[in-house]
């Protein structure tokens, strides 16, 4: 897939570059608790400074509400990336600091969320964002699954590209539709309706397919295992033809805990083992061999999603797994909020080809080989 790129933009000097970013990084007591978000984003940021363009970031962030950028700002400023904080949109003080702004300077402005029109999409919020610049670049793979304002409604306005970020993620992801193989697809995590269309696509594509996590939880319950109090998606998924075809692989063991309390009699039983009062907490041990076993055999693995209830603090299975794939003689994309933190925990999010944004973007992405943001700025091609 060929899109216009931020490295074909030629002559930006004093040009007002709209440049949406996702730094929706978790904030505790006022301060970034993990900014790898961030840090893939400033190498974008410097190449239009460095131009001498008028760099002006519109991002949103999530929580409980009424959450703030301003962390972010400061932060950014903290590492030496200079960047003035605008609390409003399209007040008379916001557009004095658009008009006052100098070559290579970079104004972030507020949760792009606070405003409704972005999530409606609506034409005239979209209208105003694209009157603060004369350019825009999408560096938000990982929010360009969600039709919004910012998102698709800005490319339609003015001439458009993606980031240099962006292209590495459709480049490495689009490597699941023509891999090398053998090709181990690895799906973690839960909302078990989502992600089926993701494994059965990818019986075609992958020559292996490994199901850990809660995901897990639906097979077992197809097998008539018991499950106990673990997390189980309803509703019925016909999930015995995916067995059958022998690519498709679960856990034969996993961690559990008695009672609603993670961590409260804590064990490792076989799946058919599991009581009424027990929670599938995490893979088992003889598991992660066999996962091993996959892993050794494969040249292209791609994984998404957590083995384990990482929110519990069960991020063993998670860890071990990348130790597994880190050492692997294969090419390794991963990507999932929850899988990325774990990795990051214990030093080894280097050690893989390569590490996606994305969560339900690149999840969206596998299954539809595109995304709302990408038809966008081809479209304005």
């Amino acid at each position: 897939m060929q899109l216009k790129s931020i490295n074909q933009l030629k002559n930006i000097k004093s040009k007002r570059v709209l440049l949406r970013l996702d730094l929706n990084v978790p904030i505790v007591r006022g301060k970034v608790a993990d900014d790898f978000r961030i840090q893939t984003a400033i190498p974008t940021v410097n190449l239009l400074r460095d131009a001498g363009a008028k760099v002006i970031i519109v991002s949103h962030i999530e929580g409980k509400g009424g959450e703030s950028l301003k962390p972010v700002a400061d932060h950014l400023n903290e590492r030496k990336i200079p960047v003035i904080f605008s609390d409003k949109y399209f007040t008379v003080a916001a557009k004095s600091i658009l008009e006052k702004m100098k070559d290579g300077e970079v104004v972030l402005f507020e949760n792009v969320r606070s405003n409704k029109g972005e999530t409606l999409n609506s034409k005239n919020f979209a209208e105003k964002l694209a009157a603060m610049g004369d350019i825009y670049v999408n560096e938000a793979f990982s929010v360009s699954h969600r039709n919004h304002a910012s998102i698709v409604g800005v490319p339609k306005l003015l001439p458009s590209y993606v980031g240099t970020v962006f292209a590495r993620e459709v480049k490495n992801l689009s490597q699941a539709f023509e891999p090398d193989r053998p090709f181990l697809f690895i799906l973690g995590g839960a909302k078990f309706e989502t992600k089926l269309p993701l494994i059965k696509k990818f019986l075609s594509h992958a020559d292996f397919i490994f199901v850990g996590g809660a995901l897990a939880n639906n097979f077992f319950k197809e097998l008539n295992f018991e499950v106990g109090q673990s997390v189980v998606s309803k509703g019925s998924f016909n999930l015995s033809g995916l067995l059958k075809t022998q690519k498709v692989f679960i856990p034969t063991d996993v961690v559990v805990a008695s009672g609603n309390v993670a961590g409260r009699g804590q064990k490792v039983k076989s799946v058919q083992d599991v009581n009424s009062n027990e929670k599938i907490l995490d893979v088992g041990p003889r598991s992660l061999i066999q996962l091993g076993g996959l892993v050794s055999q494969a040249k292209f693995i791609l994984w998404n999603g957590p083995l384990g209830n990482c929110e519990d603090g069960f991020f063993e299975g998670t860890q071990k797994t990348a130790e597994i794939i880190a050492k692997a003689n294969a090419k390794s994309v991963i990507g999932g909020g929850d899988t990325v933190a774990a990795i990051k925990k214990v030093g080894l999010l280097d050690k893989f080809t390569f590490v996606s944004t994305g969560g339900g973007a690149m999840l969206d992405f596998l299954a539809n080989e595109t995304l709302p943001g990408i038809e966008a700025i081809k479209d304005k091609e």
